[in-house]
């Protein structure tokens, strides 16, 4: 088996941060939904993200090709759904459920590779999703151990389904574009797309409030400022150390709800824990079975 150090590089104590960063934002987004419509938030938070992103890579945004922009609006529909959905779940469900559940986008992922790319899971993927399906049937419902979810709960496992989308068109795209144009055209498409949803929803814009509006100018800083932290620290840290590094996410999530008064039952937060387990199993690969696929 793969072992691990116990010391920390800057590197990984860098993605350590973002872990922590990522985790504190399932509570920020519940609490701008208080203020703000779903679809109006992410767009903001997206559109910032973008334009910081942009600006920050601006002579590369000169380059931009036809391929990367259309790769970057898919990517983008996906982040748009992925985000809009789980903020319209925080409205309804608490910080630390939305992480746990949003967390199942990890295992979602070869699930999704063997419907669409004809890919079949590994054994460690099947693991990972049998252990994140338990999870979800302890932490979901008022009544946590049935599988009876609540419509914040499904609108959060559908982001979940989402992002795992937008994993695999990222992976799909990878080597046929430029991280940094493709990354600022995704931010930016998302956030426009959530904009232009609103009517379609019947989503109004809100009224002034500065809760949403330093909530959805700061996560989209950070969200811009993550990405570039991941592209730099991912150079020199391995996959599967990265991986384990972000199956703390809903961990930090829980955490951070906990602080804010999130009370889970103790089925709940077991559930909670299959779920990281789950996450941490479907991504490890065994030093002897690596190169053999999947």
């Amino acid at each position: 088996m793969t072992s691990f150090p116990l010391s920390f590089s800057r590197h990984e104590l860098a993605l350590i941060a973002v872990t922590m960063v990522w985790g504190a934002t399932f509570l920020v987004v519940q609490w701008a939904m208080q203020h703000s419509g779903a679809l109006f938030f992410v767009g903001i938070r997206f559109l910032v993200a973008g334009g910081m992103t942009m600006l920050v890579f601006r002579k590369a945004m000169t380059g931009l090709t036809r391929r990367e922009l259309s790769a970057g609006v898919a990517i983008g529909v996906a982040l748009f759904l992925g985000y809009a959905l789980q903020s319209h779940g925080l409205k309804t469900i608490t910080s630390s459920q939305s992480a746990f559940i949003t967390a199942l986008y990890v295992p979602l992922v070869p699930l999704l590779q063997w419907l669409v790319l004809r890919r079949p899971p590994r054994l460690t993927s099947w693991v990972g999703i049998g252990l994140a399906f338990a999870g979800l049937v302890l932490l979901s419902g008022p009544e946590a151990g049935r599988l009876t979810l609540s419509a914040g709960e499904i609108a959060t496992l559908l982001g979940a389904l989402a992002i795992a989308a937008e994993i695999i068109l990222i992976g799909r795209f990878a080597l046929e574009v430029d991280s940094r144009r493709i990354t600022a055209v995704q931010l930016t498409a998302g956030g426009a797309m959530s904009l232009m949803a609103m009517p379609l929803a019947g989503e109004a814009a809100p009224a002034f409030h500065w809760v949403w509006l330093v909530c959805a100018v700061g996560l989209g800083v950070a969200s811009a400022l993550i990405q570039l932290t991941m592209n730099w620290a991912q150079k020199v840290v391995s996959p599967t150390r990265a991986t384990l590094i972000y199956a703390g996410e809903p961990v930090w999530g829980g955490i951070f709800g906990r602080i804010a008064g999130d009370r889970l039952p103790p089925l709940a937060l077991l559930g909670g824990v299959l779920i990281v387990a789950g996450v941490i199993a479907g991504e490890w690969r065994p030093r002897r079975w690596r190169g053999q696929g999947g």
